[in-house]
């Protein structure tokens, strides 16, 4: 019977620490002293003579919120991609604070430096408690049952219920993951990624499938979160994007096409022709 630890990790995701034992601990101090945490500068990546980027550059301050949004085939999800290392840019280059170059890391060097991603649909461990969810995202190098068998210690113990408090699942801690809501599900999972603390959260279309009550949720979850964290939202929701943007990036063509405020960009002729309609 195959272990359900390797296979969540395995499934295309950034966080996937196991792996990530065999390389060297990279983890530390990022630099930011030039300000962005992360950015893109001239990122190409083609495929087939196809540009799914076109010289894209991107720039995200520490602790910055910000909203990607773009028609379908902009390249939201390949410059994830580019971010976590999935895909390696054809030219350009991407940096992880001043010195941690992402076309030279793998996904798993990268997720263990600090930048997590949540992928549009929740991948949790729905036969396990939220409680468990959240002790097998702290201990991933592991058999399932050894793991939740051994003892955690304090400071663990602290870090699983402060993650609880954050993501509004303390009333939920004992329930199975199978039988929480959508939208609890995406608590979740975001939860588990702040179990492993790290500075850059990707969360792909966060609210998708979310009833209004959990949107309203979520919003004030992503506002909490930054600050402590830099967090990166693709999202197609306008009515959320509004309520949470600082700074909306519009891609299209693999390019930026506009940035600023949410009323700049929709007061953009190019975005609006593009993208948002009349």
């Amino acid at each position: 019977m195959s272990n359900p630890v390797q296979e969540f990790f395995r499934r295309d995701r950034v966080f996937d620490f196991v792996a990530a034992r065999s390389h060297p601990v990279i983890r530390g101090e990022i630099d930011t002293s030039h300000g962005p945490i992360l950015y893109l500068d001239e990122v190409t990546v083609s495929f087939d003579g196809f540009k799914a980027l076109d010289r894209l550059s991107l720039y995200v301050d520490d602790g910055e919120l910000r909203c990607i949004i773009g028609p379908n085939g902009a390249g939201k999800t390949t410059m994830m991609d580019v971010m976590t290392g999935k895909t390696r840019p054809t030219s350009g280059s991407a940096y992880f604070g001043q010195t941690l170059d992402l076309s030279r890391m793998s996904e798993p060097e990268i997720a263990a430096a600090g930048i997590g991603r949540k992928f549009q649909k929740p991948s949790v461990f729905p036969e396990h408690t939220v409680w468990e969810n959240l002790h097998l995202a702290l201990k991933t190098d592991k058999r399932v049952w050894p793991t939740l068998l051994a003892r955690l210690t304090a400071a663990q113990r602290d870090r699983i219920h402060e993650v609880l408090e954050t993501v509004g699942l303390e009333d939920a801690r004992d329930r199975f993951a199978g039988a929480l809501s959508h939208g609890q599900k995406q608590w979740l999972e975001i939860g588990m990624l702040l179990a492993q603390n790290p500075r850059v959260l990707l969360l792909d279309e966060p609210v998708a499938g979310m009833t209004q009550q959990e949107i309203e949720r979520t919003v004030d979850l992503l506002n909490s979160l930054a600050g402590a964290h830099s967090v990166i939202v693709v999202e197609h929701d306008m009515e959320f994007v509004r309520a949470i943007a600082r700074r909306v990036t519009v891609l299209h063509e693999g390019r930026v096409l506009a940035e600023g405020r949410m009323d700049q960009v929709q007061a953009d002729p190019r975005v609006i022709e593009v993208y948002l309609g009349e």
